[in-house]
């Protein structure tokens, strides 16, 4: 039990080995060592610019997920709730499910024109449907005891959103904050590339024009840093809050 402790360290060291040791084998910039991406990293941080357009995308990440999580549990409660509605917007969530996000994004930048509003609307609905579709799944396994007892004390539909419907979907909430966590900046590296000027996916098209593997790697390492300490720091804090009435 002592040992499983170091587990993570110890993965982590050994991946910068092999890091190590296949760049040293390659020798050539197309992989750079760790200590190289270190010190580009570093260097990027003290001059300002990793900061300023890894501030530029997490301010777009987080209004795009915002607007996303709150229209997507809403509709998706709705949808749950509602099957004539349901089965009428049913083909509408599939066939959003299934275009590919470059068409959105190439059509919102046609149709609304390279504005910062068409870059977050694209990543909006490229997101939104994963929404809806995990919260109705979760709405439509709600405990109908549970529900039945409310309608008995006459709950308000406020109180019954927030203490019946709202704490037996908190799992299927955190499912799609993290996978939307994980699926939209990358949504957005691709919105920035193809119609901002700056931004972590604006840099990262210019690193590639000059062939500059290890800022590419540095700038990648700095946004997965990011979205860890959001993971660390705030989902489970949240997700270990949420589950209390469990326990």
């Amino acid at each position: 039990m002592q040992f499983n402790k170091y587990l993570p360290s110890l993965s982590l060291l050994v991946f910068l080995a092999v890091w190590q040791g296949a760049a040293s084998y390659l020798h050539n910039n197309t992989l750079p060592t760790p200590y190289t991406v270190a010190m580009v990293l570093w260097q990027a941080i003290v001059s300002g610019q990793l900061p300023y357009h890894l501030g530029v995308t997490l301010l777009r990440l987080v209004v795009s997920f915002s607007i996303s999580m709150l229209l997507g549990c809403a509709i998706g409660i709705v949808l749950g709730r509602n099957k004539p509605l349901n089965a009428f917007f049913d083909n509408w969530l599939v066939i959003f499910l299934n275009v590919p996000a470059l068409v959105t994004i190439i059509l919102c930048y046609v149709w609304f024109g390279l504005v910062e509003s068409a870059a977050i609307l694209a990543v909006v609905i490229n997101k939104l449907p994963n929404v809806i579709v995990t919260i109705r799944e979760g709405t439509r396994a709600l405990n109908s005891d549970l529900m039945d007892m409310a309608r008995c004390y006459h709950f308000s539909k406020r109180k019954t959103l927030c203490h019946v419907i709202l704490p037996q979907l908190q799992p299927f909430i955190m499912g799609a904050t993290r996978s939307g966590l994980a699926l939209i900046w990358k949504i957005i590296l691709v919105v920035e590339l193809l119609g901002r000027s700056n931004g972590m996916g604006y840099q990262l098209h210019l690193f590639f024009q000059m062939f500059d593997v290890a800022s590419i790697l540095a700038y990648t390492i700095a946004f997965v840093a990011v979205i860890q300490l959001i993971e660390w720091l705030i989902l489970k804090p949240l997700d270990n809050k949420a589950l209390r009435w469990r326990r």
